[in-house]
């Protein structure tokens, strides 16, 4: 069986960074794909290195990598798709003159290598002539490593029959709840093997899995003609098949039934200013949106604006910009475990390493790369460097990016206890954010009204905006580390040919203050036009 990406994506509703902009024709489930531990590797990236030394590179690596994609998707009763594909290929980039130069290639032979490594020098060498700033490289230590992601139970080797027995076990639990008329559920699940050896002298293998479970339950009243969906509220984790047993998701999908047959006849909300509490299933996205995207130091620079656009930080605000309350730590992470941008090594050889991008309220630093740190003043590179194939150029990619629980056990209930007039939210929902990640409007799920301290009824048609600083600015509470969760998406768009990472936002239930609450059925409704749908 061959399909397309197209085909994947529609099936799984899921994208996993590196299996997610190759052609379509190098996906196919018989494909003459060799195993990745049979291909000598280490023989073919000494061709790549030495030929590009000999044409005057001063820099090179080769990343060597296999990716494996499966879909199982179920529609009430039964099942809708089933699709798995796999490719393998090696991409080489050099650096001469001073300016980049990449190629690739799905062929692995020491010709095609040789050929390949020829093809990235002279694109260098052709645009070292039109290029004014020479790319510098701070140094990374000489690694030679063999790494794996943390998990109990590779999903590819679990049998499709238990897969599908899961997913309708969840539609039957929700199909069981009065009102709901349909449920859509997938199971979505990557494997990257990735090899990559540098000119500098580091080896270095990694063997990844990311799995994403989710469903989608509607509830409709004939009547009126009206409807409405409840998601998920779990997201993507770089996690095994034990994510499956490890969460309850038959509960959870019975939970969300019933809450998409209250939706139907919540009242809409008043708009006005109330308090927030965000649940972690909401804040990640917006944690995403107003600090993943404007800390990426490319963006700051003016280097890369698509999908997300650029950014109201710049470098000379490290250090002074005071981005939220004291209570606010957001923590750049690649070794977070769970976390989906999670690596033992970036694309060029660095270190999974963690940092704080803003520390007691105050903005201190950026996501970088080899050959951006140093244009901020810094001597090594944090290790942001991500190609999503093969066949792409690395870039600069976001890490996962946390919010950090209070240090006292607090809960969600002790954050509405002090809440008299507010709403609490679960779930990502419509958003809309401009250009330079500052003005934005979020959406979600499920809406709760607080009164006097207590949760109370459902509501609905609510959306929030602010601005980033002043709405960081007004947080003033934060769960413990009970309440911590560490959400995750697989589609975090960027570049242009457009390129797919995966990252997570691990996050507490947080508390805002006097936040503006528009109804989003009464004209003014978020929109769409952001970086990874």
């Amino acid at each position: 069986m061959t399909f397309s990406r197209r085909d994947f994506i529609r099936t799984a509703g899921v994208v996993f960074g590196g299996a997610a902009v190759l052609p379509s024709w190098v996906y196919s489930a018989h494909a003459s794909v060799p195993a990745f531990a049979d291909i000598n590797k280490d023989s073919l990236a000494d061709v790549a290195l030495a030929t590009a030394k000999k044409l005057g590179a001063s820099y090179a690596d080769i990343r060597i990598n296999r990716y494996r994609i499966e879909a199982v998707s179920t529609r009430e009763r039964q099942v809708q798709n089933l699709s798995s594909g796999q490719n393998f290929g090696f991409g080489v980039r050099v650096l001469v003159n001073g300016t980049w130069g990449f190629a690739a290639s799905p062929i692995l032979t020491a010709d095609e290598v040789k050929r390949v490594t020829t093809e990235a020098a002279a694109i260098a060498k052709a645009n070292s002539a039109i290029t004014r700033r020479k790319i510098e490289l701070v140094p990374t230590p000489k690694v030679v490593a063999n790494w794996k992601s943390s998990f109990e139970r590779d999903p590819f080797d679990v049998p499709t029959e238990e897969k599908v027995a899961i997913l309708l076990k969840m539609n039957e639990a929700a199909l069981g709840v009065k009102g709901v008329s349909f449920v859509n559920s997938a199971i979505g699940s990557v494997n990257e093997q990735k090899y990559l050896a540098t000119s500098d002298g580091s080896r270095i293998e990694q063997y990844i899995i990311r799995t994403n479970p989710s469903f989608t339950a509607q509830a409709v009243d004939r009547a009126s003609g009206d409807f409405q969906s409840v998601n998920s509220l779990r997201e993507a984790q770089q996690i095994g098949f034990e994510y499956l047993t490890k969460h309850d998701w038959v509960a959870e999908a019975k939970e969300a039934a019933e809450h998409a047959v209250m939706k139907l006849k919540a009242p809409s909300v008043h708009p006005g200013k109330y308090d927030l509490v965000l649940h972690p299933s909401h804040l990640f996205l917006t944690i995403h949106e107003s600090v993943g995207h404007p800390t990426e130091l490319d963006r700051a620079l003016l280097w890369e604006a698509n999908y997300a656009g650029t950014s109201f930080l710049t470098p000379d605000k490290t250090g002074k910009l005071q981005f939220g309350s004291k209570m606010v730590n957001f923590v750049a992470d690649r070794t977070q475990p769970q976390g989906m941008a999670t690596v033992g090594y970036d694309d060029e050889g660095v270190p999974g390493q963690s940092w704080h991008l803003v520390k007691d309220g105050l903005f201190v630093d950026w996501q970088t790369t080899r050959d951006t740190a140093k244009l901020v003043g810094k001597t090594r590179s944090y290790g942001c460097l991500h190609g999503d194939s093969w066949g792409s150029v690395p870039f600069p990619r976001m890490p996962n990016v946390s919010l950090q629980p209070s240090k006292d056990n607090v809960s969600m209930n002790d954050l509405a206890a002090d809440v008299d007039n507010g709403i609490l939210i679960y779930g990502r929902g419509s958003y809309s954010i401009d250009q330079q990640r500052y003005n934005f409007q979020f959406g979600g799920q499920t809406f709760w009204e607080i009164k006097g301290g207590k949760v109370q009824g459902m509501l609905r048609d609510v959306a929030y905006q602010s601005r980033t600083t002043d709405f960081w600015g007004s947080l003033d509470g934060l769960g413990g580390q009970a309440t911590y969760e560490i959400p995750g998406s697989p589609n975090d768009g960027k570049g242009e040919p457009g390129q797919s990472n995966s990252v997570s936002h691990g996050c507490p239930p947080a508390r805002f203050r006097n936040i503006n609450v528009l109804n989003t059925a009464s004209g003014t409704q978020a929109g769409q036009m952001e970086d990874h749908e």
